[in-house]
Order: C-alpha cells, then structure tokens, then sequence
C-alpha cells in the first residue's frame, strides 16, 4: 500500500489561500502569489498544457516529484470547482478543463450525489457523498500500491490529519505575507501532531520543506 499525502503552497504567515476566497478568485484575494514559483517551471507547463518552454532546476524537479507514485486523489468541492448546492444540469466539469493534470482517478467529497465525470488524458472525476473514510478507500483501492494525495483545500487536508491517516506532508513556503484568508494547520485541536523533516529545499522563489507524521 502506498502512502498518504499531500502538497500545499502557503504563505510565511500560515495561509494557503488569501482573504474573501469567491467563485471567481478560489484562492482569494492575493492567493494566487502563492504559486507563482510553481506557475514559471517547465513541469507545471507541461502537465497543464502551456507547451514546451518554462524553468528547470530544483522548483522544476520538486513540482514533478509531487505526482510521482500518485495513484489517486482526493479533494473537496471547492478545489475540483467550487460552487454550492446540487449539480444542476451537469454540465460544469470543474476548474481544470479537458484534460486535467491528474491523469489517475479523483474523488471528490461533496454533499451531492452525481455520476462520475471521464475526462481526457485518464482523470475521471468520482464523487463521494459518505465521507472522508469512504473516499479514501475507494482512493486506496483505485491507486493499488500507489500513493493517494490529498489534493485539498485546507479543510479537507485538517479532516485527514485530524483522522491520523496521513503519513508524510511537503508544504511549498512562498515569501508572501497575506494577512489573513484559510489557514493551512487551523483547527487541529490540542493533540501535537508529531513530525519529523525529511528534507528541506531551497530556491530564490520558495522553500520546500516535508514532513513525515510520526
């Protein structure tokens, strides 16, 4: 069985998305500086169809590692493409157009039944209405010996740590101060969650640090 995981960009105070997160701007006001280092490498370039072209180098090298041995995902309502309420006519696909950069199965956590959505390039998105236990089993089972990475947003990865079930963490540390919005470790509780590092990755644009959980 592979591990469980996630990936996150924040800021040096805490945020992985800006105050006044809205339809338009998920990530809230300012959010989107968080990822400007990933934005510029040729490995982000590539797995979201900018073409050929952008920065190789560490940042490069860590962006491509974040899908190695990824067999499945799962995120939250928000991330696949906000919104409230029922699917209505089920024509919206979610942020991530035709071919999204997943590649492997993703299962979304919503309150709102609907039929799984097959997309270009191998992702189908699955949608799960029982809950975080549910969705990654059936994350597990479609990822075999694969990692399943809790792709987010913030809450949904405080459900999975806070449930004990993930097992290493890497968070992107851009040199943003934003002020408020969604803090990435907000509601954990008391209990100290026991972390190790791993290793700790340097570029002019951002540091890299993971974590195993203990």
């Amino acid at each position: 069985m592979g591990k469980v995981r996630f990936d996150v960009s924040v800021s040096l105070d805490g945020f992985s998305a800006g105050p006044n997160p809205r339809f338009d701007e998920p990530l809230g006001d300012g959010g989107e500086r968080l990822h400007e280092w990933m934005l510029q490498t040729a490995g982000f370039k590539e797995a979201h169809g900018g073409g050929e072209g952008g920065a190789t180098g560490r940042d490069d090298e860590v962006v491509r590692e974040t899908s190695d041995n990824t067999g499945a995902y799962v995120m939250g309502r928000q991330m696949f493409g906000g919104g409230e309420g029922d699917w209505g006519d089920g024509s919206w696909k979610g942020w991530w157009g035709d071919d999204p950069p997943f590649h492997v199965p993703v299962f979304v956590l919503t309150h709102h039944p609907r039929e799984p959505v097959p997309m270009e390039g191998g992702t189908t998105f699955h949608f799960v209405t029982d809950g975080i236990e549910s969705a990654l089993e059936q994350a597990r089972a479609a990822a075999g010996d694969g990692d399943v990475q809790i792709a987010g947003g913030a809450n949904v990865i405080q459900q999975y740590l806070k449930a004990g079930v993930v097992d290493e963490f890497q968070v992107h540390v851009a040199p943003v101060l934003l002020g408020g919005g969604v803090r990435l470790f907000d509601g954990l509780g008391t209990d100290e969650l026991q972390l190790e590092v791993v290793r700790a990755v340097e570029s002019p644009l951002v540091t890299h640090v993971k974590y195993r959980v203990l």
